[in-house]
């Protein structure tokens, strides 16, 4: 009988291992994309990696905040998802049908099996789905990685005295050494001195896993090439594409039924190269390295139907990389706004919008294509939630990654939509970038913010317990006022703002207070207790926070 495993490995430790492994691609990026040399030498490995991972992040954090009870299957089904969708690249096609296999497993464990047994099993699942997505599987590769610590993991769990912490202690140490090994393996590899790139990506996956587990980071094996302990390129690699190499990568999603995988499997393989197909249940990612686009587009169309379709010239990709002089020009303000009332006020000021807030954060991928759709050389970016700035950083990292020499991408650390309101109000383009940055940023941060929401669930605050429709008052980011009445709450939270002096208030109305009627009454209270102080009032509309403020 199948059981939920909620008590073994729970939700939380997903989460967990979801975050931790996101930070550390995200840090290992720009080193995994400097290994890039197979199957085509782009450099974006890394990139593609992490946005797979980040796309799956986003996803089950989007649904872990509009349920925080949802079930373990849930959203191990919903993070699978997240990574099929969001998958770039080789390499993160690849990865996302291993994490989707990861989850299923886990998903299934039966009531009699370990912990231990059923994460060695999820790995060694991990690796069978792996290689049979991939048209031609080739060694020295991240699928070589995945089957060592496949099989690491499934000898300690043979002990029925192993732990879960061991299993992964085991496949990270296995992932390591078989990534040192990789150069023996594939002779493009050993040219340049460099590992698989797909498989270090994996391998710093992996050290992830045993960090969550065992609270401890894995300190890797020396690798046999180079001084560094991960070897880097001995020249740079990524200028020189192979002549007689296919000059297209094409990536597609596929609505199709399961039936008409293999034919497309065979026709895509006459093709090209590098083909990896994934997916099921009538939805698929397609990737493949071709000459001809066109046929690889039919053959989708002939399976089913492809959309969001990705094509990338590889010499051009390279081009853009190296390129020296800017083709992008002027300066865009790139802002996350909660509600269509501060869409229209960041948009009124110049901004390119994106719509995001409480439970519907945007992703990694939905601000990298603002950034870079934007036109701009210069783009600042406002995430207005404190969740959501390393979401923003990663962006503006990848987007400036992808784009080098053409654009520049700066993050103000905009915690929430007041303090992004506060920015854009001193936004100038005319002054230099790096002043114009600065101004923002010191306005962003000299406003204090606050707001009021309503108590979802019994649980304990900084201000004390709360119940269910209780009021609550939050500074900073904190819960520091529990009570019953709006109003009381609000201006209690007003008179904290002001505290420290001020000169200028900033109110905005949420959903909830359609009619305006409780931001008028808190700007009339601030009126007449703190004449000197300038109020302005704005509709938001905001779900969740009747009212927004910040002091100036």
């Amino acid at each position: 009988m199948e059981v939920p495993i909620e008590g073994r490995i729970t939700l939380a430790v997903v989460l967990r291992f979801v975050d931790v492994a996101t930070d550390a691609l995200a840090e290992a990026r720009e080193e995994i994309d400097a290994l890039n040399v197979y199957p085509v030498p782009d450099g974006d490995t890394g990139t593609n990696m992490y946005l797979t991972v980040s796309a799956a992040r986003d996803a089950v954090r989007a649904v872990t905040d509009k349920d925080p009870e949802v079930g373990l299957g849930t959203a191990l089904e919903t993070f699978g998802r997240g990574a099929l969708l969001g998958a770039r690249g080789n390499s993160g096609v690849i990865l996302s049908e291993m994490l989707r296999a990861i989850g299923r497993r886990i998903a299934r464990a039966g009531a009699d099996e370990t912990t231990a047994s059923v994460m060695a099993a999820a790995l060694v699942s991990a690796t069978e789905a792996s290689y049979a997505a991939v048209g031609t599987p080739v060694e020295g590769t991240i699928l070589t990685v995945s089957r060592a610590a496949g099989e690491a993991a499934a000898a300690v769990a043979a002990d029925p005295r192993a732990r879960a912490r061991d299993v992964f202690v085991a496949a990270a140490a296995a992932a390591r050494a078989a990534l040192a090994r990789t150069p023996e393996l594939l002779p493009v590899l050993r040219d340049a001195g460099v590992v698989d790139a797909g498989g270090r990506g994996l391998s710093v996956i992996l050290d992830a896993a045993e960090t969550v587990m065992t609270g401890r980071r894995p300190v890797p094996v020396t690798a046999p090439l180079g001084r560094r302990q991960i070897p880097v390129p001995i020249q740079p690699v990524a200028g020189d594409l192979t002549p007689d190499g296919p000059s297209y990568e094409v990536m597609y999603l596929l609505d199709a039924e399961d039936g008409a995988i293999p034919p497309l499997r065979d026709s895509l393989a006459g093709l090209g190269d590098s083909l990896v197909v994934v997916g099921g249940d009538g939805l698929w990612n397609v990737h493949v390295h071709v000459d001809d686009v066109g046929a690889a587009i039919e053959a989708g169309i002939d399976a089913g139907r492809p959309h969001r379709l990705r094509v990338t010239h590889f010499a051009e990709q390279v081009a853009g990389r190296r390129a020296d002089v800017p083709r992008r020009a002027g300066r865009r303000v790139i802002a996350v706004a909660a509600g269509p009332g501060l869409s229209a006020l960041f948009e009124e000021a110049g901004a390119v919008v994106v719509p995001g807030g409480p439970g519907a954060r945007p992703s990694t991928g939905e601000l990298l294509a603002a950034i870079t759709s934007c036109g701009a050389a210069e783009v600042v970016v406002l995430p207005n939630d404190a969740d959501s700035v390393r979401v923003a950083q990663i962006a503006a990292r990848t987007a400036e990654a992808d784009l080098a020499g053409t654009i520049r991408v700066a993050v103000i650390p905009t915690s929430a939509q007041v303090t992004g309101l506060a920015a854009i109000a001193v936004h100038e383009p005319g002054r230099a970038f790096d002043q114009d940055v600065l101004e923002m940023t010191a306005t962003a941060r000299h406003a204090r913010q606050g707001a009021v929401t309503i108590a979802a669930k019994q649980a304990m605050t900084m201000a004390g317990p709360c119940e269910p429709g209780d009021v609550l008052g939050v500074i900073a980011g904190d819960f520091a006022v529990v009570g019953e009445d709006l109003f009381a709450v609000a201006t209690d939270v007003l008179e904290r703002l002001l505290g420290s002096g001020g000169e200028l208030v900033t109110i905005v109305g949420g959903a909830d207070d359609a009619e305006g009627s409780l931001a008028t009454r808190c700007a009339a209270y601030v009126e007449q207790h703190h004449p000197a102080v300038d109020v302005v009032v704005y509709d938001g509309g905001q779900p969740r926070y009747p009212l927004l403020m910040s002091a100036e």
